[in-house]
C-alpha cells in the first residue's frame, strides 16, 4: 500500500519548469541619444517559439542583436541559458555563439564563395573537421533545405528564396539549438514564405530547436509563435499567445493582428 501511495504522489507531483533557453532583464539601449530599448524584459523557453512584432524601428533587430552578442546593453542583462553572454568576450563569446544560428534578414551570403562554402564557413571556423567530412556536412544542410544541387553555385545565381534557403543552410551548419531569424519572409512570395516556416517549424518539432523569430507577417507569426511580444518606441506593449493578442483592446495590437502583413 505504501508503495502505491507512493507512487501517486509521484505522479501527482507538478512537472519541472522548462529551461530557459533565452532571458532579457532590463535591457535597456541608446544610439546616438535615442532609446531603441527601454527596459525590455523576457524569457523564452528552450523548445519553443518566440515571436517579436513590432512596426519598423522599434528596435526589434536590436532585440536580436544582444541576443547573440552583437550589441551590448547600457542597462540589463542578456542570457543565453546559464551564460550572461552580454558580459561575454573572446573566447567565451566564441563558445555561446557555436550554439546559436543567425538567419540573417537578407541572408548575407559571402557573395565571392559558392552556395557550399557559405554553409561550411562555419564549420571551417568553428571546428577542426577534415575537408572531406566538411563538405559532406554543408551538403547534408543544404539538402534538408530542398538546395542539394546548388553546392557549387554562385549566390547571385539563386533566387531570393534560394538565397534565404541557403542563409538557414549556414545558420543550421553547427546544429544550433537556438535559432535567431530576422524577417524570414521579407522579400518572398506567400509560397516561398510558407516553405521557409514550414522549414523552421520542422527544426522546433524533430530537433527541439528554440526559436526567436522578428516577423511582420501576421500569418508566420501565428505559425512560428508559441508566444509572442509586441515592441512599441523600445518598450514591450502586449504579450502572449496569439489568442491573446486577438483578444487585446490595444489597438497597435488588434491593427497588427487584423493585417496580413503588417509594417
Amino acid at each position: 500500500m505504501t508503495e502505491t501511495l507512493e507512487a501517486c504522489e509521484t505522479s501527482a507531483r507538478p512537472a519541472a519548469p522548462p529551461a530557459i533557453a533565452v532571458r532579457l532583464d532590463g535591457v535597456t539601449k541608446e544610439f546616438a541619444g535615442r532609446r531603441v530599448l527601454d527596459d525590455v524584459s523576457f524569457e523564452v523557453p528552450a523548445g519553443r517559439g518566440f515571436v517579436i512584432l513590432g512596426r519598423s524601428g522599434t528596435g526589434k533587430s536590436v532585440t536580436l542583436r544582444h541576443i547573440i552578442g552583437l550589441a551590448r546593453p547600457d542597462r540589463g542583462r542578456v542570457f543565453v541559458g546559464d551564460d550572461e553572454i552580454s558580459a561575454l568576450d573572446g573566447p567565451e563569446l566564441s563558445r555561446v555563439r557555436r550554439r546559436i544560428g543567425f538567419l540573417f534578414q537578407n541572408a548575407a551570403l559571402f557573395d565571392s564563395i559558392s552556395v557550399g562554402e557559405n554553409v561550411a564557413f562555419p564549420l571551417r571556423r568553428h571546428t577542426r573537421l577534415g575537408e572531406p567530412e566538411i563538405r559532406q556536412r554543408a551538403g547534408d544542410k543544404l539538402a534538408a533545405v530542398g538546395l542539394d544541387k546548388e553546392y557549387d553555385k554562385m549566390p547571385a545565381d539563386l533566387s531570393g528564396g534560394m538565397r534565404k534557403r541557403a542563409g538557414l543552410a549556414r545558420a543550421l551548419a553547427l546544429d544550433p539549438d537556438l535559432i535567431l531569424v530576422d524577417e524570414p519572409s521579407a522579400g518572398l512570395d506567400p509560397i516561398t514564405a510558407d516553405e521557409i516556416d514550414d522549414l523552421l517549424l520542422g527544426l522546433k518539432r524533430s530537433g527541439g530547436a528554440t526559436l526567436v523569430v522578428v516577423t511582420h507577417n501576421i500569418p508566420s507569426a501565428r505559425r512560428l509563435g508559441d508566444s509572442l511580444v509586441m515592441l512599441h518606441e523600445g518598450r514591450i506593449v502586449a504579450r502572449g499567445s496569439a489568442a491573446d493578442f486577438d483578444r487585446s483592446t490595444n489597438e497597435l495590437v488588434r491593427a497588427f493582428m487584423a493585417s496580413q502583413h503588417a509594417g
